[in-house]
């Protein structure tokens, strides 16, 4: 990755993006303008979602290697679909050591396979809990969804944050009365459609509160997915676990 952009003193910059498969509005595939986009911001820590295309071009690399090679150095990801003309999933790249990485099953019934990367990034600031997700497209699997992103939560004990495509739009869906309780830090900016974003789809939670110190997107993405990203400065301080809620 470039040179750190949060390198102020108890700074981590994260980022989580569903890069729609490399594709832009434009119908082109295109990981090139993903790489430049997500260098533009630097994070330290990103969750990006819909990587891979069973779609392949003239001299297209394989998306998670590429991606892991041209964004950092330490990745975790998860193959939700495997078949020989590609692979289908998320992925979780840091900038430093990944320690405890699982991927956990959050799949509902018959629906499309859902899973949530479970890590503790290994900062220079101390540990951070990190949960990466792609939460799914019914109320009834978004509600199961949420209720297992909770007991992961529950889990841990370091500093924690959550971030992904949750895919819930609306203010008491069952994703946010779920995670507003256990977050009292989180963003809300409109993402998606990219082109004249009106839902709020992409997200981060963190806790304590007072962890998260900025927030924004970036219009600019627009020509590169069909979501934009959203990036956060995570101020990390000395908060000891105690603290949490």
């Amino acid at each position: 990755m470039p040179q750190q952009a949060s390198s102020r003193a108890g700074l981590v910059r994260v980022m989580t993006w569903n890069i729609h498969g490399g594709v832009g509005l434009d119908g082109r595939l295109d990981l090139q303008r993903i790489v430049a986009l997500v260098r533009k911001h630097a994070p330290d820590l990103m969750a990006l979602q819909e990587v891979g295309t069973r779609r392949k071009t003239d001299g297209s690399a394989e998306a998670f290697g590429f991606l892991a090679e041209a964004l950092g150095s330490h990745m975790a990801e998860s193959r939700l679909v495997t078949a020989p003309d590609g692979n289908y999933g998320h992925a979780l790249i840091c900038r430093w050591p990944l320690s405890g990485v699982a991927c956990h099953d959050i799949s509902y019934r018959r629906r499309e396979p859902r899973a949530a990367i479970a890590a503790v990034a290994e900062t220079p600031f101390g540990a951070l809990h990190v949960i990466a997700a792609h939460l799914g497209l019914s109320f009834a699997e978004r509600r199961h969804q949420a209720q297992l992103l909770a007991a992961l939560v529950r889990s841990g004990t370091e500093r924690t944050v959550v971030l992904g495509d949750l895919n819930d739009w609306l203010w008491r869906g069952s994703v946010q009365t779920t995670l507003n309780r256990l977050f009292p830090g989180h963003t809300h900016l409109r993402t998606f459609p990219a082109f004249w974003p009106v839902l709020s789809l992409d997200r981060i939670y963190c806790r304590p509160r007072e962890m998260l110190a900025k927030q924004w997107t970036d219009p600019s993405a627009r020509t590169a997915s069909d979501h934009l990203p959203v990036i956060a400065d995570l101020a990390m301080g000395t908060t000891e676990t105690a603290d949490l809620p």
